[in-house]
C-alpha cells in the first residue's frame, strides 16, 4: 500500500493485524499521537468497523509500517507474527497472553513479543478506547539476541500509551501470567457459576451480591471466546496453578472445618499484607532518579538490564540510549523510583555493570 499524499510522508506508520477490544485500543492510542494506522482482521466486517470509528485511517496492509501490532486471538499469532516479519520492513510485537509458542520466532531480531495487562468487559472494536492502557503495565519478553534497537523503540511506542513497561523473560512469562491474569479469570468465572447455580434454588441471592462480589467476580464478564486458546497454550502452567490453588482451598477448608482460628487469622492477615503491598506507580518528578549505566557493544544488554529491574521490582520510567562516536561502548540512562535506585545500581554492579545515580532535581 502506498500514498501519494505528502503529509502522510511526515506521519510515522503503523499496522495493526486484529482490530478487537485490544488491537482497537492500540489503533485509537497510535492515531491519538499522530500516527497513520492501517489495520486488518480476520472478518472484514470488525475491519470496517474499526475504520468507521476512526480507530484506523485505512484498512489494508502497510509494508512500510514502522510497527506491526498482532492482536488476533492466541492461536493466531505465530502465524500472523511469521506473516508480518515477512511482509513487512519494520518492527513486530504482539499481544499475546502466552508466549512459549512464540520462543523460536523470538530470533529474529525486528521481532519483541509483548502483552498489555488490560482489557475491558466490553467486547469488539466498539469498546475501544484510546486510554486503555494508561497506568497498565505492558510486558515485553526480550531474549539474548533482541536487538536494543528494537526493544528501545518498541518500549518508547508502548510508554507513550500511557503504559508503565516490564521486562520478563517469556519462559516465566506464562507461569507469572498464570498466577495473575488466567487463574484469576478461572477463579472468578467458577465463583459465578456456583452462585448462578445456588440462585436458581434461592432467588434472592444474586441480589444480595454486594461489592466483595462483584469485585472478585468482574473479570468473568470477559469475552469468553479467547480462552480455549489461552488454556490450550498454557496449559501446563494453567494446571500447575490451579493444583496449587486448589490444595490452598483445601487447607483453608481444614482449617475452617476444625476450627482453627489462630491459623485462619495468620493466613488472612499474611494475604492482606501482600495485598496492600502491591506495587503503585510514581507520579512526581521528585520520586524519580537517574541511573547513568556504560554499556559495551553487544547485542541483549538492554534486555538484561531491563529484565534485573524487574527481577528487582523496580520499575522504569524511561530509558535513552547514547551511543558513542569514539568507541564501543555507549551510555545507558534509567529514569527509576528514587528510593529504589539504589537497589538496582547495587544489582548492576553484581553484573559487572559501572553505574552511578543521580537524583533529580
Amino acid at each position: 500500500m502506498t500514498t501519494s499524499r505528502p503529509e502522510m510522508e511526515e506521519r510515522r506508520r503503523a499496522c495493526v493485524v486484529g482490530t478487537g477490544l485490544i488491537g482497537g485500543s492500540i489503533a485509537l492510542a497510535l492515531r491519538a499521537r499522530g500516527w497513520h494506522v492501517t489495520g486488518t482482521d480476520r472478518d472484514p466486517g470488525a475491519a470496517r468497523r474499526a475504520l468507521e470509528l476512526g480507530a484506523l485511517d485505512e484498512v489494508g496492509h502497510d509494508p512500510g509500517a514502522e510497527v506491526t501490532f498482532i492482536a488476533t486471538p492466541v492461536g493466531a499469532i505465530p502465524a500472523a507474527v511469521t506473516e508480518a516479519l515477512a511482509s513487512t520492513r519494520g518492527l513486530v510485537t504482539d499481544v499475546g497472553s502466552v508466549k512459549g509458542p512464540m520462543l523460536e520466532l523470538m530470533a529474529d531480531p525486528r521481532y519483541v513479543g509483548g502483552h498489555p495487562m488490560a482489557g475491558s468487559e466490553l467486547e469488539g472494536v466498539d469498546g475501544a478506547r484510546a486510554d486503555l492502557f494508561e497506568g497498565a503495565t505492558w510486558v515485553l519478553t526480550p531474549v539474548a539476541g533482541t536487538d536494543d534497537a528494537a526493544y528501545a523503540a518498541i518500549r518508547s511506542i508502548i510508554s507513550s500509551f500511557g503504559a508503565e513497561v516490564v521486562s520478563v523473560p517469556p519462559e516465566r512469562h506464562d507461569t507469572m501470567v498464570a498466577v495473575v491474569s488466567h487463574i484469576p479469570h478461572l477463579t472468578a468465572a467458577t465463583l459465578m457459576r456456583l452462585a448462578d447455580q445456588r440462585a436458581s434454588e434461592h432467588r434472592a441471592l444474586l441480589r444480595l451480591a454486594a461489592g466483595g462480589f462483584r469485585d472478585m467476580t468482574r473479570i468473568a464478564a470477559g469475552h469468553p471466546g479467547i480462552w480455549p486458546d489461552i488454556c490450550a497454550e498454557n496449559r501446563a502452567a494453567i494446571v500447575d496453578e490451579l493444583d496449587r490453588l486448589v490444595d490452598a482451598l483445601t487447607e483453608l477448608r481444614h482449617l475452617v472445618d476444625k476450627g482453627e482460628r489462630a491459623e485462619l487469622v495468620a493466613i488472612l492477615q499474611r494475604a492482606r499484607e501482600a495485598r496492600l503491598a502491591l506495587p503503585v506507580r510514581y507520579a512526581r518528578p521528585d520520586e524519580l532518579a537517574e541511573l547513568r549505566v556504560p554499556i559495551p557493544d553487544r547485542t541483549g544488554v538492554l534486555a538484561e538490564i531491563t529484565t534485573l529491574a524487574t527481577d528487582l521490582d523496580v520499575s522504569i520510567a524511561d530509558i535513552e540510549i547514547a551511543h558513542s562516536a569514539e568507541g564501543p561502548q555507549g551510555l545507558l540512562i534509567l529514569l527509576v523510583e528514587a528510593e529504589l535506585a539504589d537497589r538496582l545500581h547495587d544489582g548492576l554492579v553484581a553484573m559487572g555493570y559501572r553505574p552511578s545515580v543521580h537524583r533529580l532535581p
